[in-house]
């Protein structure tokens, strides 16, 4: 399926503009000659939205930076005015916090409230495109095994995260569970959601807060060296995320949620990737720990590592069904292992990771 014709000089909303994925897929609408109204925190943070200004100042669309806010009830109307299609990217993804309700689940779900709503009121709207995840969809690699095929689809859901088990998963759940239930009370604008794996690649902005970017700095800065926890979970490319973005956003059909992830991967298979593109003197881990010692030790280590997560995903394989996402949206997914070298290669340049001495 080739790509869309994306519509000249449209006027699009993008949430969380200096995200991860948001600044790859304002790169991609400003390729095609898009207005962007980016909605940030705080517009007048150069540092945050350098690289963003420099990309509209190279392309052929243009950019206005907006100022709002997940939590104020509708500071994101200026922002929106205008706008045929609203892509709803801003969600926090940390494994820090202190309040899982507050840090976690407030954000998300009082955020797409918030934005969805705010469309109802925009009679420009016609297409309202979500990041969600696919961990709205299961909670634990145990859950997939229970599946049915015991390969995810975008029929599942997650029932088994909580506020206390895998709260990140559980305010992805939440939201995008709010988010159908705005849109199906009404019949105005369309909602599809983008149910991305684990994002990998080098970012826009040359820094990057994700959990993915922690996962694999922690594979060259020592922190595994001593072995790969037997884990294996789903992974793509934040360029393919992007991608399925734009084409969620304005291929005619497009409808529902689409899992948009290039396959799975454990974290052993990911340090052979680094090692291949990398070479043997970076602290790659070279073998996999049993998943008897990781129950035992993985708590002491690491607080957020409960024995509950080892027991529940370790061990499990994970299977995932994309064909959705290329049967309606064309999509063609890139190796994972180019993400993760390039992240990596990213990191070096920027200093996150030392080389080895």
């Amino acid at each position: 399926m080739p790509a869309p014709d994306y519509p000249a000089a449209g006027t699009v909303l993008v949430t969380g503009a200096t995200g991860f994925v948001a600044g790859w897929l304002v790169k991609r609408l400003l390729e095609e000659g898009m207005n962007v109204h980016a909605a940030v925190r705080d517009p007048s943070n150069t540092s945050k939205t350098a690289h963003l200004t420099r990309l509209a100042g190279e392309l052929p669309g243009t950019l206005e930076l907006f100022e709002a806010d997940l939590l104020k009830e509708g500071s994101y109307g200026d922002a929106m005015a205008g706008c045929t299609v609203v892509f709803h990217t801003a969600s926090p993804f940390t494994s820090k916090f202190e309040d899982p309700q507050r840090d976690l689940v407030d954000p998300a779900v009082k955020g797409t409230r918030n934005v969805l709503t705010t469309a109802n009121e925009i009679l420009s709207v016609e297409r309202v495109v979500v990041t969600s995840s696919v961990v709205a969809m299961y909670g634990d690699n145990v859950d997939i095994a229970r599946a049915s095929g015991a390969v995810l689809t975008e029929e599942d859901w997650n029932t088994t995260s909580s506020l206390d088990h895998q709260p990140y998963s559980y305010s992805k759940v939440e939201a995008e569970r709010a988010a159908w239930q705005i849109a199906r009370a009404q019949d105005r604008w369309k909602l599809v959601t983008v149910n991305p794996s684990l994002v990998m690649g080098p970012t826009l902005s040359g820094h990057s807060t994700s959990e993915s970017h922690t996962l694999v700095r922690q594979m060259g800065d020592g922190t595994l060296k001593t072995g790969a926890p037997p884990l294996q979970i789903g992974m793509v490319d934040v360029r393919d995320v992007a991608e399925a973005h734009m084409r969620a956003g304005f291929v005619a059909g497009a409808e529902g949620r689409y899992i948009t992830s290039a396959g799975s991967v454990s974290f052993l298979e990911m340090s052979r990737m680094l090692r291949a593109g990398f070479g043997d003197q970076w602290p790659f881990p070279t073998r996999e720990l049993p998943k008897w010692l990781v129950w035992l030790v993985g708590p002491m280590l690491n607080g957020s590592l409960t024995r509950k997560m080892i027991s529940r995903n370790m061990g499990y394989p994970w299977k995932a069904d994309h064909s959705k996402s290329q049967r309606d949206l064309g999509m063609q997914y890139g190796p994972v292992s180019k993400a993760v070298t390039d992240m990596f290669a990213e990191m070096i340049e920027n200093g996150t990771v030392k080389p080895p001495r």
